[in-house]
This record gives C-alpha cells, sequence and structure tokens, in this order.
C-alpha cells in the first residue's frame, strides 16, 4: 500500500492523518491520481501487458486472428411516457414540476436563498393506490416535493402525468427530506461568509494556495442534523422544525475537512458550532 500523505501538523487518529487549521480539521485522503493502483502498478480497470505466450493462444483460438474489441450498444431512445412502475422519463420529470408549481405556489413560498418560489427536492413515481396495483392500465403519477423556507413546510404535489392535473397535495412540518445540491451549496456560502467558517477557509488556502470564496470550489457531502437535548447551543434548539445542514466538504482533488462540529440553519440562516 502507499503510505497516507499528511501535513506538517498532522496528528494520527485511528490511522487517518488529520491536521488542524484554525476551526476545522483537514482529513487526508489517497488523491484520485493514485487511487486503484495495485501491487504491480497497474491500476483499477486496466489490464497489465498480456505475455506473448498467452496472446499467441488467444489467436490461435480464434482461428489465428486477433479478436476484435467488443462493441457497445448505444441506449435505446427514451419515449416521452413510461409505462407500469417504469422509471419516470425525463419529458414526465419536467412535466410533473412545471405542472406542480401552480402560480400560486410560487408567489406565496420562499426558496433556500430567499428567492420567490419554494425550493425543489425530487420528484418520484408515486405508489399506486390499493385498487390499482398489478392492473397494466393504473394511472402513472408522479410525487413532486418542494421546501417552503417562508414558513418550514415540506409540499409533496402528485401530479397525474396522463391528464397533466395536480391531483393531491399534502403539507408538513417536522419532515426533512434528504438536502437538494442546492441547498447543500447555500449552506456552504453561509459557511464560507461565517466567522466560525475561517478555519474552512484556512485549510482550504494551505492545501491549494489559493482563498476560497465559493461553493463552487468545493465537493460537497450533507446530511439533515436534527437537534438533541442538550448537544447542541440554544441557537440550533429549533433544528428539525427548522432545515438545518452538516457539511461534509472536499477540496477538489485534494483531502476532506472536518466540519462535522459545525452546523448551518438554512431556515435562519445562521451557523453554530456544536456544544459536543
Amino acid at each position: 500500500m502507499r503510505n497516507i500523505v499528511h501535513r506538517h501538523l498532522g496528528k494520527m487518529v485511528a490511522g487517518t492523518a488529520i491536521a488542524v487549521a484554525g476551526t476545522a480539521a483537514m482529513v487526508a485522503v489517497t488523491l484520485p491520481g493514485t487511487a486503484g493502483a495495485d501491487d504491480n502498478g497497474t491500476r483499477a480497470g486496466r489490464s497489465a501487458p498480456q505475455a506473448a505466450g498467452a496472446r499467441e493462444a488467444g489467436e490461435a483460438a480464434a482461428g489465428g486472428r486477433a479478436v476484435a474489441p467488443g462493441v457497445v450498444e448505444a441506449a435505446p431512445a427514451e419515449g416521452q411516457r413510461g409505462e407500469g412502475r417504469d422509471p419516470l422519463t425525463d419529458d414526465e420529470l419536467e412535466r410533473a414540476e412545471k405542472t406542480a408549481l401552480s402560480r400560486q405556489l410560487f408567489r406565496s413560498s420562499e426558496s433556500v436563498d430567499g428567492e420567490r418560489g419554494p425550493q425543489p427536492l425530487g420528484v418520484d413515481l408515486a405508489e399506486p393506490e390499493a385498487d390499482e396495483a398489478g392492473r397494466p392500465d393504473a394511472p402513472r403519477r408522479a410525487d413532486v416535493t418542494f421546501y417552503d423556507y417562508r414558513d418550514d413546510t415540506l409540499v409533496t404535489r402528485t401530479v397525474d402525468l396522463g391528464t397533466g392535473k395536480v391531483v393531491a397535495t399534502g403539507t408538513q412540518h417536522g419532515v426533512q427530506p434528504p438536502l437538494s445540491r442546492a441547498e447543500k451549496a447555500e449552506a456552504a456560502a453561509l459557511l464560507i461568509a461565517d466567522p466560525l467558517g475561517s478555519g474552512l477557509k484556512a485549510d482550504y488556502e494551505d492545501a491549494t494556495g489559493k482563498a476560497l470564496t465559493s461553493p463552487g470550489q468545493l465537493q460537497l457531502s450533507g446530511a439533515v442534523y436534527r437537534a438533541a437535548p442538550g448537544a447542541q447551543p440554544a441557537v440550533l434548539d429549533e433544528c428539525g422544525e427548522h432545515r438545518c445542514v452538516r457539511l461534509f466538504p472536499k477540496i477538489k482533488n485534494g483531502p476532506w475537512v472536518d466540519a462535522r462540529q459545525l452546523v448551518i440553519d438554512l431556515s435562519a440562516r445562521k451557523v453554530a458550532r456544536l456544544d459536543r
């Protein structure tokens, strides 16, 4: 195995090199350029040069001719409408979201960045009704979910893909589905702009020699954070009712940065550090 490279300020924790800079800790990982190398110096997905004897045996088995490379067939053209329980087509996804976002919903709601209109979260094939199960002619419906940051409401609208109409609307509070890409980017922007993001920015500059100014400079993963009794400062007590995020940022082509102790409340647009 290759040696794990760690910074001069790093310390070994459970076999992983962690360097502490400011308020965030940078976790060194194997860079993409070295990932997948085997003991023979070849990379995953590439074969070592074939021995002459093996190559000749293969040609002999093919009647003295070299075996032609395989051909990958193009994927079949996707139709506008799926059938039965087929996954939603691109056309169905687009039509469902447009249909679900009514003018009234657009005007009365707010997205993660404070703009008019709810924050889109996802579009999924709806489950059939109990009396429709197994019917080949059962209607295809799509559940379209939005998050309204104006009042922290999860909005689900069900669209009948055959008629092009909304057939059901549901609203819920305190329900926190997985984060969208836009929400993770907004959480990173709030963290970068906050004094508690100084450690993340210091680690980024230490690794790249450049200033961290935008979420686009990072690869972002994240998870919804819910408040737990005694586990956070009072400013985060509403997490769960509010939409709150713990980010796991990674420097592009570089290490992960440990920001697990920092929570971004997207609803209140605040950043706080967990007590423990």
